[in-house]
């Protein structure tokens, strides 16, 4: 990665920071009993998907006050959860939540599926994963689960080889074969498609990456999101513990799935995401194997 691309993202990442302490000083200075007597939802999100603003459409009819708040760092949606300051977020798949739950002592639960996006190796500079040369550069996001997600997308391509007990949470300290000699720089995951020019590929969610304007065809290779493998990386809609069973929570629930969200869900979808509609009960089992798994 170049100097001058390290100090923009660390200016971003201060700017970030300091909207965000803006934005958490805006909502902790809000009355929280609207939010409890069940006439204010604020959901927390990351871009700025269309149907979140059908959901709040279909809200109103139900007295409901949906409130989008749009996040820029993956870490503050869940923060904002946990203290309260927004009552449900909808940005993360089960992996990435089970590793905030473990770090940060939180119980944070999903209450439905959204989507599941492929993650896929993009290039600017070669059409093929074998045109990539020995020592290429290669960006992938820095958070632990899409870190993990990143390098086995790269062993799927036959490009690195990872230990078999690393399992889904791999570091590059984990590579035990890498042929190709890739120099593999890990960076924050909304910041990927950013480096293409700077980099030989880099590892991109197809959602970020559309997000960016690419579409998830241009993907030189993409891993399976149909496959088992792929389960802990389901996106859901996530609440506090005590708040799942919430009457305000399953009439969000009942919202999401209904059949108008669920169009302009798939529209914005356009091939980049699978839409999935996974009951609570089996998702939670799913975040109980992998706290598990990380325990151990």
């Amino acid at each position: 990665m170049s100097l001058s691309m390290k100090l923009t993202l660390s200016r971003r990442h201060f700017a970030a920071a300091s909207a965000a302490a803006a934005l958490s000083l805006l909502l902790s200075a809000c009355d929280l009993s609207d939010a409890a007597d069940g006439n204010r939802v604020r959901i927390g999100v990351s871009g700025a998907d269309p149907e979140w603003d059908v959901v709040a459409e279909e809200a109103k009819k139900e007295g409901i006050d949906v409130k989008i708040v749009t996040f820029d760092d993956y870490q503050l949606p869940n923060r904002a959860l946990a203290d309260g300051d927004i009552e449900l977020n909808a940005f993360q798949h089960l992996a990435f939540l089970s590793q905030f739950n473990a770090r940060n002592g939180t119980d944070i639960v999903p209450v439905t599926s959204t989507s599941v996006a492929p993650m896929g190796l993009y290039s600017l500079k070669h059409k093929k994963v074998d045109e990539l040369p020995d020592g290429a550069r290669v960006a992938i996001p820095n958070d632990p689960s899409n870190q993990g997600r990143a390098l086995l997308v790269l062993e799927q391509a036959k490009l690195i080889e990872v230990k078999d007990k690393a399992g889904i949470y791999a570091t590059p300290e984990d590579i035990e074969a890498n042929p190709r000699h890739l120099k593999i720089t890990p960076i924050d995951a909304q910041q990927t498609p950013r480096t293409l020019k700077d980099t030989d590929a880099s590892i991109i969610n197809d959602g970020v990456a559309v997000l960016a304007g690419h579409k998830p065809s241009e993907a030189i290779f993409r891993d399976d999101p149909k496959s088992a493998t792929a389960r802990p990386y389901v996106n859901v809609i996530a609440a506090r513990a005590k708040d799942k069973d919430s009457e305000t929570v399953r009439k969000i629930v009942k919202i999401y799935r209904s059949p108008k969200v669920q169009e302009a869900v798939a529209k914005s979808a356009d091939g980049a995401k699978y839409v999935l509609d996974i009951p609570a009960a089996e998702l939670q089992r799913e975040l109980d194997r992998l706290q598990k798994q990380g325990r151990g």
